[in-house]
């Protein structure tokens, strides 16, 4: 299959993709209400909670308006290369995570991006309110796997 015919496919079989596919396929983040898909021999994610998906997407805008000078970018990209989208996703979930359980700031893994997202809003009330200061420490902090 190439790559145009997979991508037609997937906008066909995934009308509700995942916000933070990108850390789910990576392993650093789970969620509750993700549900991996599979088209021939390739995964995509879909999100079954159209309010879930909505605030992940608030919360994804956020970190990328706010990563620009960590990722050290002139200006917002609407479309971040993979290594700088993962930096984002992955560590931006792991700084947000550390920031609300301290003991955690260790930990190279989130279990359910919804549930710390849904308790990251009960303590800050918005999402243009929470610790992003915080969160930006874990996206610089973020590591991709080195290549091999």
């Amino acid at each position: 299959m190439d790559e145009k015919e997979f991508k037609k496919t997937v906008r066909n079989v995934n009308n509700a993709p995942c916000v933070f596919a990108k850390a789910f396929l990576r392993r650093c983040c789970g969620c509750s209400r993700a549900e991996k898909l599979f088209i021939g021999e390739r995964e995509a994610v879909a999100c079954k909670s159209p309010g879930a998906r909505q605030l992940c997407a608030e919360v994804l805008e956020q970190l990328h308006q706010k990563a620009i000078f960590a990722l050290h970018l002139p200006h917002a990209e609407v479309v971040l290369p993979h290594g700088k989208e993962l930096k984002v996703q992955c560590g931006g979930m792991l700084g947000l995570q550390a920031s609300l359980h301290p003991e955690l700031e260790e930990a190279e893994r989130v279990e359910d991006i919804y549930t710390l997202l849904t308790e990251a809003i009960k303590a800050h009330e918005t999402t243009e309110a929470l610790p992003y200061g915080q969160v930006m420490r874990g996206i610089t902090r973020y590591q991709p796997r080195a290549k091999r």
